[in-house]
């Protein structure tokens, strides 16, 4: 191995006083020379910039690609071809791979079927909505990514590198000073002195060097100031087309016909919830509630009973939960909120559809159907 053993322990030698000089600098037994205060700011301002950029870098990659796993392994992939100097190829989106999993389903359980045209239909617009993702993770990749890790892999790095070496000018330059001081005789002394003035040259030249680099952060912020709005543009444009294939995808799921009964909170129409089986009596089925009349306390020839005449009566009266809002068509009713418990039990000549509720000191009748009993 061919290497030049003199420069070898020469450089040695400069490690070690630097070492000597910082470790009685942190002991306080040397003096140690300060940066100017507009210097000291921008290396402040400068950490600042790295550290937050680092951050808001590593989180945004987070959230274009929130799966860990799915991360570290797009990041492998990406540093191969990169070192391959090959364009990296379009990822599927998980949007895009469950649109194609609906489309085949589709196939084998009929497309002429109900499910099957519903497949279908859901599954393509799931197709554009991964692809619009795929292509905001483009965009944001380029436009904003790009820009961040930049400057963090190459203008930080060569910031550091400069500040590290301006370090060693001041160690040099603190190391000078300290053998003029020791200096007795007039020879060494005014040896001493020349190897100072080298030495504060060349740590002005490299402050010098170091603060026209640190300057160019106010650069850096206007660039990352562009890149920020060109994200956002991003987003909305992604958020603004998902809207529209959902609002489209509602419009064609609304042409099938209904199947199926509605979870919805009923309003004027025939339809209400269905609860689970322990929310009704045993043998009442769930029955729907319909706007056109309100079924409540049998009527009697002379007129309908009163609910405030209703007294609880001793035995028979349980505690329910609520399981969905509803609002009291007329005085009779209780107005109900949903996971709030109150007391129920029915009386003579009730419809079996609707019980007495209680609450504090309010009364009315309430639908079986948005209860859950309670033992």
């Amino acid at each position: 191995m061919d290497f030049n053993l003199k420069k070898l322990t020469s450089d040695a030698g400069v490690f070690f006083t630097r070492a000597v000089q910082f470790t009685e600098e942190k002991l306080g037994s040397a003096e140690k020379t300060e940066l100017d205060a507009h210097l000291e700011n921008l290396i402040a301002r400068a950490d600042c910039t790295k550290n937050w950029t680092e951050k808001i870098f590593r989180q945004t990659e987070v959230l274009l690609q929130p799966n860990p796993i799915d991360h570290t392994g797009a990041r492998i992939e990406e540093f191969f071809y990169e070192k391959l100097d090959k364009k990296i190829p379009s990822r599927t989106t998980n949007g895009e791979l469950l649109g194609q999993y609906m489309l085949d389903a589709a196939k084998d359980f009929g497309p002429g079927t109900p499910y099957g045209s519903t497949l279908i239909t859901v599954g393509e617009y799931q197709s554009r909505l991964g692809g619009a993702e795929r292509e905001f993770l483009q965009t944001s990749a380029i436009n904003f990514l790009t820009p961040l890790r930049n400057f963090l892999e190459g203008d930080w790095r060569t910031i550091s590198k400069e500040r590290r070496l301006l370090e060693n000018r001041r160690l040099d330059l603190d190391i000078c000073k300290a053998r003029v001081k020791k200096a007795k005789q007039a020879e060494a002394k005014a040896a001493a002195e020349q190897e100072l003035r080298v030495a504060q040259t060349e740590f002005d030249r490299q402050a010098e060097v170091t603060r026209l680099l640190l300057e160019g952060i106010s650069s850096t912020h206007v660039n990352h100031l562009r890149c920020l709005h060109e994200f956002v543009e991003a987003q909305a444009t992604y958020y603004a087309q998902c809207h529209q294939y959902m609002q489209e995808l509602q419009k064609e799921l609304s042409r099938y016909p209904n199947s199926f009964a509605s979870n919805a909170k009923p309003s004027t129409s025939a339809t209400c919830p269905s609860p689970v089986s322990s929310a009704t009596l045993p043998g009442v089925s769930p029955p729907c509630l319909a706007s056109s009349s309100t079924p409540g306390i049998a009527q009697e020839p002379s007129g309908q009973l009163k609910i405030q005449d209703v007294q609880q009566p001793s035995t028979g009266h349980r505690k329910a939960k609520v399981l969905y809002d509803y609002d009291a068509h007329d005085t009779s009713e209780l107005s109900l909120l949903a996971d709030e418990l109150i007391t129920v039990y029915t009386v003579p000549g009730m419809d079996p559809d609707w019980l007495v509720g209680e609450r504090g000191n309010q009364k009315g009748k309430v639908p079986v159907t948005y209860l859950e009993l309670l033992s």
